[in-house]
This record gives C-alpha cells, structure tokens and sequence, in this order.
C-alpha cells in the first residue's frame, strides 16, 4: 500500500521518538507445560536461578509454580487462557474473582508484574474479539480496586501477522478489519500506561517467504550493509526480521495515531529440529537465533527507527515440550529438555547475565537416560575403538571403573571424545544416545575436566 506523503511526513515527525524505554533492557523466558515427564516446580525455579533468568511468562496461573516462585525476586507474566476469555471479557465479577483467586493469593510473595489476557486472540480466537478489550478493562478494574494497577499491568499479545504490508516498516499498517478492536485496545493500553505485547517469529517469516528473505536476514547474522534491506520512504537500514517486525508495528500504531505504547515481544525464538520439510529447524540454527537475539536485547542496541530504546524480548521457550500437537518443529523450541540439559550452548559472553552459565565452557557430553541399550554399547564400543577415546581408566580397579554400569562409562567415553574433538558441534550425539550437558558427572575418583 502506497502512503500518501502527507501521512508518511505526520507519521515520522510526529512519532520520531517519543517510545521512552522505562526500564533496562531483559531477556525473559516462556514456560509451557506440555510435557510428558513436566518437571516439579521446585526444579524448574532451580533451573531459572542456575540460568540467572529473572523474568518469566506462564501460560496459565498454575499455583505449584507461582507458590515456589515466592520470594525468588523472578518477575513473571501470568496468562488468562484463550479458553477463560468469554466468561471475563462479559463479567466485571468473573474477572473480579479471577484476580482475587490467581494474584492476590500469590501477590507480593511472587512478583507478578504482569497479566497476558488470551493469546493471539485476534487470529486464533477471532469470535472473542469483540470481548477481548473489555476482558482487559475487566481485569484492568479488579486490579485499580486492589491497588494493584501500577505494579502489574495488563495487555494482550498479538500475532504479528495482523500487522500488514511489514516491510518497509514506514507503510506498516493493521489489517483494517481489526481496527473496531485495536483502536479500543490501544487507548486502554496507552491510558493506562501499558505496554503492546507481540509475539516475533522471523523463523515462519522465513519459511513461508519462498526464498525472499534470506536465511542469514532472519538468523540475525551479521550482513555487509549492501546486503541489508533498506527502507525506501526513512532510509533506514534493517539488519535482520525482528527489528524489522518491531518497527513495522511502532508504524503500525502511528498510523492510528498511538506514539507512545512501548512494544514487549512476547515470544520469539527458533526450532532446534523439524520434519524433513523444515530443513532450517536446526540446532545450530536455534543457538545462532538466540544466542544473537539475547545478544542484541542486552547491548541496547534497540531498533533503526528507535535507536537505543531496546524492546524487552521473551524466548519461546524453557522446555522442549514434546506432547505439543502439530509438526516436529512445535516439540523443538525449547532451550532444556525436561532434565534441565540443554539442547545447545549458547553462544554467550559476560558472566552473570541470563542464561550465561551455559557459556563458562564446563561443559560436558553424558549418556541420555532411558537410551537404548544395544545403541549406547554401540556408540561405546565406537567411541573406544574408531573413535580412539583411551577408555582403560574404565577397567577394573582404575578410577572410572565403578559405577559399573553401562550408562557411567558410555558417559565417560562420550565426554572423552568430546573434549579431544574439542568439544566441536555434533561430536555429543553418538547416534542420539548422548547430550551436552553443564552438570558435571565427576564422582569419586572418576573426574570430568569439562575443560
């Protein structure tokens, strides 16, 4: 859609910068529960004290998780799901108790400073729409009652295919269609001092462009400035999909004439494995996705059209979550497998930040529980034989000998092939029997370098 020049003149003058950023920049993490084998929750707070991961978004408002989030500090959204919309957006008192029974309960022990009102209920749930800003409004109403108002405030995460004609960003706008919903919304939003939830996938940008976009664009690697994609009508110069996706929605609401509503991404991430027809759902994909992701929400870098105004930014997710219907890519994007190993190291600097204790380079290549047998003792026998992995300090009276189980020396072996392939990708796979992992199995006399 072409801009006329007058609109295309308001909509940078008027919104040049008036975004302000009120907070530092964060990397927060999404924790779903479709797991086969989900973790308690006092194991996975442990597992977000470990990672240094200080800000969360829970799909629901399950009670064991928020209880053992007490008194950690870690900042956590809480959803209304899609499925409780109707009943809130119709009834101030059904959103009155929802508030009493799911945030007081657990408020100020657990710092929640947010609630997530549905989920992309635009596009997944669109007979809720016309419901959806008074569900807002409802919950918005209980928490003012409470006092609640200024600590947790309230919004709704969009898909952001509801944002039109993306790119260039300067002539985004929202699918006309939804404008008797997002024009009520964004006022509430704006009046009430929120903030636009939206959920950035450059991943199924790049599946679904038919080679348009290219690989590297939607990866965040780093491009020659020839090769970046430019904005005709603002010359600026976009590096990568999500920048791209977050201005065209800061765009997107000048339009409307809303300058001030922050942006939050909600969830983004990458699949680390897919069918046959997603050849890109790789592990060194995922890690190269996020590991750049964090990189650039923490240096502040923000985007083109807001320099320096960084967007706070969600990944999807903390666990594979491998009951989750739909391709083999929805079973795949999460940073741990239900154990709490992860699926990749990331690549990461700076000690302390989120998620960067993966980066010290203790890390270790250990024996999946539950593999199969005949295949660990395959991979055991390779890893001693072909892969020339000394393994006589698993004989009997050496050092690695006891436990003498199967798994504990297939674990030794493994981690010893790692480390002299120098710990390079795909040397912890060993036909799918074997993880990386940063707990170190060192017991006894049997020590792991994890150098």
């Amino acid at each position: 859609m072409a801009v006329p020049p007058f609109v295309l003149l308001l909509l940078l003058v008027g919104c040049a910068s008036t975004v302000k950023s009120d907070q530092e920049p964060f990397i927060g993490v999404n924790i779903g529960t479709d797991l086969s084998d989900m973790p308690h929750p006092t194991q996975v707070v442990a597992l977000l004290k470990a990672q240094n991961i200080r800000h969360i978004r829970l799909y629901n408002t399950d009670r064991g998780i928020l209880a053992a989030l007490a008194n950690t500090g870690i900042q956590v959204i809480v959803s209304v799901p899609n499925e409780q919309l109707l009943g809130i957006g119709q009834s101030n008192s059904t959103a009155a108790n929802w508030v009493s029974q799911n945030i007081i309960v657990h408020y100020p022990a657990t710092n929640i400073t947010g609630i997530s009102v549905g989920s992309e209920v635009l596009t997944a749930l669109p007979n809720a729409a016309p419901i959806l800003v008074n569900a807002l409004k409802f919950i918005h109403s209980a928490l003012v009652a409470s006092n609640l108002d200024r600590q947790i405030k309230v919004s709704t995460p969009l898909s952001s295919s509801v944002i039109l004609d993306s790119f260039p960003p300067s002539q985004a706008f929202f699918n006309k269609s939804l404008n008797p919903v997002l024009v009520p919304m964004l006022n509430f939003l704006q009046s009430s001092g929120s903030y636009l939830m939206l959920n950035v996938y450059p991943y199924y940008d790049y599946m679904q462009s038919n080679g348009v976009i290219p690989l590297d664009y939607a990866l965040f690697k780093p491009l020659p400035s020839n090769k970046e994609a430019v904005d005709a009508n603002t010359l600026l110069h976009y590096s990568n999909v999500f920048d791209a996706t977050v201005d065209a929605a800061y765009f997107a609401m000048a339009f409307l004439n809303f300058t001030n509503i922050p942006v939050v991404v909600t969830e983004t991430g990458w699949p680390s494995k897919g069918d046959s027809n997603e050849p890109d759902a790789t592990v060194d994909n995922a890690n190269t996705y996020n590991s750049n992701l964090i990189r650039h929400v923490l240096n502040k870098t923000g985007t083109p059209k807001h320099p320096g105004i960084t967007v706070s930014t969600y990944i999807y997710e903390l666990y594979n979550e491998d009951t989750k219907a739909g391709p083999l890519s929805e079973k795949n994007w999460g940073l741990f497998d239900a154990s709490g190993s992860p699926i990749y190291i990331l690549h990461l600097t700076g000690s302390g930040s989120v998620l960067a204790n993966d980066t010290t380079n203790q890390t270790y290549c250990t024996a999946k529980e539950g593999a199969d047998p005949k295949m660990l003792q395959a991979a055991l026998d390779w890893a001693c034989g072909v892969g020339k992995v000394d393994c006589s300090p698993m004989l009997q009276g050496e050092s690695c000998y006891e436990p003498d189980t199967l798994s504990a020396h297939a674990t030794y072996a493994f981690d010893t092939y790692y480390h002299q392939m120098g710990k390079a990708p795909g040397t912890c796979d060993f036909n799918g029997v074997a993880a990386i992992t940063t707990t170190d199995p060192s017991h006894g006399t049997c020590i792991f370098s994890g150098r």
